[in-house]
């Protein structure tokens, strides 16, 4: 085979040792050349290094791959070369050992169990969003609404043979959908390259390569542009902290610890069975920065959900140690991160999956802070369920749960998650967390999404709670889209559609997510009745008044406090007939000359047994 080294990638390689090559994925990997592929990967101790594949039948000789000048970085170009060729290299290290290893650069790879990279070219994909994008540039992004929709793309739905849906097909089908449903984003839980579906793609072999269990890159270009086409935004759940031990990964890449630390402690993340990445090497920080970047280039990705951000900011976490040490190299890895990210997209929406009270998560990086767009709300995720899932009875003693997360609400920048981590492992459906008889059940569901979208702070919900999946997820089959032919799994998949429209068309309930001034209470002490009323505020000053009966028992005549004189119309309740509930019409009320709550004016309103209502005064 015809085959040379011409090739001068001196700055390139300069900027990648020194950790500011935030495009290394340009000159790594494999890329399209004038006469060939060129073939490039960091293997700084490897003796020698051979480039094997289809195009050379896997002949592990005859293309040996040269070290460019005296840098860790082994290069070829080899004519004759195919799209969609497989290939390795083969690594012999130091001792004499071999080994056989996927491209970390690669853009597409072969189906599993196959663990071969795939030559792709990655440009050409002709994108038509632009509309959208500009549209996004323009926009505050804390000022918005966003309301995600997290899913799981093997198991979201299925084809009738029990196959997977191609990306393709969810091009279609998925956008539909959830443009019908009325949510302003989607989060896709891992899709970069994975060995094992049940590792959910949180334990990665490929950080640049869209998994080829449902196509090639294009197509989910493609996916992305239609959604993008019905103005939805894409979030990607994008895995820095830690990476799979399979022998093709990057586990001892070279034959010594490359991607991870030579200390077993730091190395070893004992929670998954995987290995942590070490964020002192610089080449491991262009690696990952550059992993961010490209998706955000190449895929037009509106924003990253960084996960397992403790297991980044502390050494060891997970392993019970006693007092945590936080790890200095790491943290100055994320303001980096965000740093380069929003430089060049500062409409990216970066998201920290973060679970201690790490402060200054979301505050800018001049101000002592880590610099994300959110963080994600754990500690209202976990109150709110334990007190949802509490029978009303012992209501009365967890009143505090129910409001602690205002105590702390402008700390960050929240996002409200009810994710997959909590339908899962025995934990139950969010349906079948809930107390009660199956009438209850449904309506208490009604009642906590209700109070999710009223509670300042941005939503994600995980696929199926939107019509009340009643088994918890399991990631091997599709969602039970059979329960719709059920009136109350069909009343309920109304009622998330139509709050998910309501949501969007009050800027009241996300204007001032972030800022005091977007709450006002009215009604916070009555833990006997389990009653929680507040007013939701606009930048304009416009109000919508949101009532909740965490109890089954109906609340008449139940004063609040409002600000003006004149009608007040029930905007929306959870206890329409219409979502399965028992009101046949909402009301609207006349405020008096009665002060309540401190307030000038009172009303005097009917609360449903387990709902939310929404109220807003009418001129």
């Amino acid at each position: 085979m015809n085959y040379h080294y011409d090739r001068d990638i001196s700055l390139e390689v300069y900027l990648f040792h020194e950790g500011k090559n935030y495009e290394s994925y340009k000159f790594l990997g494999s890329h399209k050349e004038k006469n060939g592929y060129s073939f490039t990967v960091w293997a700084p101790r490897a003796k020698e290094v051979y480039l094997i594949g289809d195009f050379n039948n896997w002949n592990e000789e005859n293309l040996p791959m040269q070290r460019f000048r005296d840098s860790g970085i082994w290069q070829i170009v080899v004519e004759d070369v195919e799209e969609y060729d497989a290939y390795k290299y083969k690594i012999i290290a130091e001792d004499g050992e071999w080994r056989y290893k996927a491209d970390p650069f690669a853009f597409h790879a072969e189906v599993r169990p196959k663990t071969a990279s795939k030559i792709f070219d990655i440009k050409g994909y002709k994108w038509n969003d632009k509309k959208f994008r500009d549209k996004k540039n323009k926009l505050e992004v804390t000022e918005s609404p966003m309301n995600i929709y997290e899913l799981n793309l093997l198991s979201w739905r299925k084809n009738e043979d029990g196959s997977q849906y191609s990306y393709e097909k969810l091009s279609t089908e998925l956008v539909s959908y959830v443009k019908q449903m009325g949510y302003t984003h989607v989060e896709f839980m891992p899709i970069m390259e994975h060995p094992y579906d049940g590792s959910w793609g949180y334990q990665q072999t490929g950080l640049f390569a869209p998994t080829s269990r449902f196509g090639t890159p294009h197509q989910f270009m493609n996916l992305i542009d239609n959604l993008h086409k019905e103005n939805i935004g894409v979030i990607l759940d994008w895995v820095p902290v830690h990476f799979a031990k399979d022998d093709h990964g990057l586990a001892r890449f070279d034959g010594t610890y490359l991607y991870e630390s030579v200390d077993a402690f730091k190395a070893e993340n004992a929670s998954w069975g995987t290995i942590n990445f070490d964020y002192t090497k610089p080449e491991v920080r262009s690696f990952l920065i550059s992993s961010a970047m490209y998706w955000l280039e190449m895929y037009h990705i509106d924003g990253l959900r960084v996960d397992a951000v403790a297991y980044i900011l502390y050494i060891g976490f997970g392993f019970d140690t006693g007092e945590l040490a936080t790890n200095e190299d790491s943290i100055a890895f994320l303001k980096e991160l965000n740093e380069v990210v929003h430089e060049k997209y500062p409409k990216c929406v970066m998201i920290a999956e973060e679970s201690t009270a790490w402060p200054g998560i979301t505050k800018p990086i001049d101000e002592g802070g880590l610099g994300f767009d959110y963080k994600w709300n754990m500690g209202w995720m976990h109150d709110i369920l334990k007190y949802f899932e509490a029978d009303p009875i012992y209501r009365t003693s967890l009143h505090n749960d129910l409001r602690f997360s205002f105590t702390y609400n402008h700390a960050e920048n929240y996002i409200l998650p009810l994710s997959h981590d909590e339908v899962v492992h025995g934990k139950k459906s969010l349906l079948d967390k809930m107390p009660g008889n199956y009438f209850d059940k449904f309506a208490s569901l009604r009642l906590l999404l209700s109070y999710m979208i009223a509670h300042p702070g941005k939503k994600l919900t995980f696929m199926g709670a939107e019509f009340g999946q009643f088994i918890e997820w399991n990631e091997w089959i599709e969602l039970d889209w059979f329960l719709l032919d059920f009136e109350k799994h069909g009343e309920m998949h109304t009622f998330v559609k139509e709050l998910n429209d309501f949501y969007k068309k009050h800027s009241e309930l996300y204007e001032l997510d972030h800022d005091s001034e977007g709450l006002e209470w009215v009604e916070h002490e009555n833990a006997n009745e389990s009653i929680l009323i507040f007013d939701r505020v606009d930048k304009k000053g416009e109000k919508v008044t949101c009532i909740f009966n965490f109890t089954p028992i109906p609340r008449y005549d139940y004063p609040v406090g409002v600000d003006y004189k004149g009608r007040y119309k029930t905007l929306m309740s959870s206890d329409r007939k219409r979502y399965g509930g028992n009101t046949e019409r909402v009301k609207t009320y006349t405020a008096k000359d009665e002060k309540f709550h401190g307030r000038e004016y009172g009303i005097r309103v009917e609360i449903p047994p387990l709902s939310g209502m929404f109220l807003k005064y009418s001129k």
